[in-house]
Order: structure tokens, then sequence, then C-alpha cells
């Protein structure tokens, strides 16, 4: 019996038990991804969200065109994304609908009140004369000042704007600037002195969140055409909940199912291959955490598709190794020989799964990128897990003496 064998055996199957168990149960800060079941974000359908759909309409200044329709949606999703939501959906529907999702959102109704905010940024002097406009703002940011202790934005305007800026201030130092954000009265700051190098700022939010959201839609710009709110549905995290146990609970139902047919059916190697799919599930939901995968119903389909795919591999590695133990040949030239003639059958099925995954990425959208995401995932880890892992695994047990022949544990 050679007890190196035994003790990489060990090794392997003592590091995976103790990495399994801390990532489901034990929360780790110092690795921020796990707890793994933890980390994993979850879509508008688990965890709950808004769902409206925006109509663009005309008004006496503008006019629907599906340029515009366009431009809001970009504006639309850069706003979006600036919050920092997991996964949202933002498409058209016809030529003047656009469709937003949100999911995990404390508060959907104010999410859709600062999405649909014209955000329009005047600086104006005491006769009402328009000194600089959200136009000529080149960047704008949230910040705590120093000295007070109190959250602002700081703005910073193109060159031409700072022309008009530092201009004005100089001449008109000791009198009012009104700063108007959407035709309302935000600050009325006197000018102390001239600001030649573009740079100002809005002060007397209440919160940094509060300025975070003002510097969000500055830098977004103004909507090019008015938005009215058609339709508007909030998903409750108790639906979501449900969905998700539900799916959690089929999972592990065919997990277990697959579990005990490939240990009934391959005997030795099918434990072999179990344990290499327990280390392919805790690899697979390590980087969705570590990557910020949001998971939804179809992202969870497509993880277990792509568990299927890895236990199709296995079957197939075992069915070539079968064949060439009966050929004659010894057990480690059988392992080889099965794996290297299983490789191109594998290869061949998922890459041309990856391909379709590809296809539904940049021509899908929200959850069926998920889909797609999820699904590459799980391919590209079984292609280690099986050809590498489980290869590795069945030579060190191929190497410890009392496993001879796997012709009687196959029943060949």
């Amino acid at each position: 019996m050679k007890w190196g064998n035994l003790l990489k055996i060990a090794t392997v199957v003592i590091v995976v038990t103790v990495y399994g168990v801390l990532s489901v149960k034990s929360p780790t800060p110092a690795i921020p991804w796990l707890p793994i079941t933890k980390n994993i974000k979850q879509g508008l359908d688990l965890k709950g969200g808004v769902h409206v759909v925006l109509e663009a309409v005309d008004t006496p200044e503008t006019k629907v065109t599906p340029d515009a329709v366009k431009r809001a949606k970009a504006i639309l999703e850069n706003r979006i994304n600036q919050f920092g939501v997991t996964e949202p959906v933002i498409q058209e529907q016809g030529q003047r609908r656009i469709v937003v999702e949100v999911a995990g959102v404390k508060d959907p109704d104010e999410v859709v009140r600062t999405l649909i905010k014209p955000a329009f940024l005047e600086f104006k002097a005491e006769d009402g004369r328009v000194v600089v406009t959200g136009k000529d703002l080149k960047d704008a940011q949230e910040a705590i000042n120093p000295t007070t202790g109190e959250a602002e934005v700081n703005l910073t305007f193109n060159p031409e704007g700072a022309r008009r800026f530092a201009d004005f201030t100089a001449a008109n130092i000791g009198r009012p600037l009104g700063i108007y954000l959407d035709g309302k009265l935000l600050q009325n700051p006197i000018i102390k002195d001239a600001i030649p190098d573009g740079k100002g700022r809005i002060t007397g939010y209440a919160s940094l969140e509060e300025a975070h959201n003002i510097a969000v839609l500055l830098r977004s710009g103004a909507l090019p055409v008015k938005l009215e709110i058609m339709e508007k549905r909030t998903v409750g995290p108790t639906l979501g909940a449900d969905s998700l146990a539900r799916s959690i609970r089929a999972g592990i139902a065919g997990f277990v199912a697959i579990l005990v047919f490939m240990l009934g059916y391959y005997r030795l190697p099918g434990l072999v291959a179990n344990f290499a799919l327990v280390t392919y599930t805790l690899l697979v939901l390590t980087i969705y955490a570590a990557l910020k995968v949001t998971m939804t119903l179809p992202g969870i389909f497509g993880f277990l598709l792509s568990l299927g795919m890895a236990i199709d591999a296995n079957i197939i590695i075992f069915e070539r190794l079968k064949e060439e133990l009966r050929s004659g040949r010894t057990l480690r030239s059988a392992i080889d020989v099965g794996f290297k003639r299983a490789f191109i059958t594998i290869l061949d099925a998922n890459v041309t799964t990856l391909i379709a995954a590809a296809v539904l990425y940049f021509l899908g959208t929200g959850m069926i990128k998920g889909f797609a995401v999820t699904l590459s995932i799980g391919i590209v880890v079984s292609m280690f897990t099986a050809i590498s892992f489980t290869r590795y695994l069945l030579h060190l047990v191929a190497g410890v003496r009392p496993v001879k022949n796997l012709k009687l544990l196959y029943g060949a």
C-alpha cells in the first residue's frame, strides 16, 4: 500500500471538506466572498424589487423621436449603474416605452422618482441670467468637507463653462449666485472670491447619500424627453424567497439522486466522481460570489444545466475507461487512454454549448444574460474538475495496493 497516495487523498478530502464547511456556515470577514451562500447576489425574481414601464411623451419643448428614446435609455442605464444595484434590466418596448427592472432596492418609489428626474442644473445671476448650466458640467462628485464635516457635491466645468464661471465670479464678488436643479433653488451662496479653476461646490445636504444621488443625476445629464410612469409593479421579497427555497430543494434532491446513481452504478470510480462533483459545486459557487454574479431563476437553471454536463463528462470518461479495461489494458494505462479518447467528445460538447451561451449573452437581456453567465462559468469549471481533478484522484486511488483492477468494481 502506498502511504503517500493515501496521504494525498486524505489531504484533498480534508481541504475540500473544511472549505465547504467554512463556505456554507462560518462567516469569514478576512475573505469577503465567504460564506459563499450569503454573498451571491440575488436578482429581482429572488430578492424582490421593482418593475416599471416608462413612456416618452411629447411636450411643447421637445418631441419624441427614436433617437431621443435611445438617449433616454442610455441615461437611465448610466444612472442605475452608478446607484450600484444588481443586474438591472433596461430595454426598449415599442417606439416610446422603456422597461426598467431593479432588484434589491430598499425604497422602490424613491428609485423610480430619481430615475425620471430631468436633472437640469443652472447657475443664475440675481437678474435671472443663466451663467452656466449642466451642459457645461464636466464632472460631479459627492464628498465630505474636511473642514465642516458636511456632505457636498464638487463640480468641475468644461473649459468653456470654466471661463464663463471665472469671468462672472470675478465681476460679482459680494453678490449671490443661485444654484437651481430642475427649476428649484438649492443654494443661493454669496460669491466671496473669484473662481478661476472652473470648480464649484453645492453644500447643505443632509447626508452623503443624498449628495451622491444628486451627483449621479448631474453626471448623467438631463433626460432628452419627458418620461411618464405607465406601470409600476413591486415584487415582494416573500415571493422571491419562496421561489428560491423551492429551487434549492429541487436542486438538492436532484444532486443527491445523481450522487446515489453514480455510486451505485460505477462504485469506486463513482465515489471519486461524486467527490469531484462536490468540489465542482464549491468552486462554481465561489466564483459566482467572487465575481458578484447576480443569481436569478434562469441563472439557477444555467448552473444546474452545467452540473448535468459535468456529470455527462464523467459518464463518458468512465465508459471509455471500461472499454479500455475490457481490451486488456492495465489500470493506469486504461485511465490515461480513456481520458485521452473522451477528451475530444467532451470538448466538442462544451465548446458548442459555450457558443450558444455567448449568443444568448450578447443578444439577450437581463435574466437571459444571467443564464448565459452561470452556464458558461459552470462549463469552464466542469472541464477542470472532469478532465484534470477526476483524473488526478483516479491516479491516486489506482496507486493504492488493494485497488488492483477496476473490472470487479465496474462489473466488467
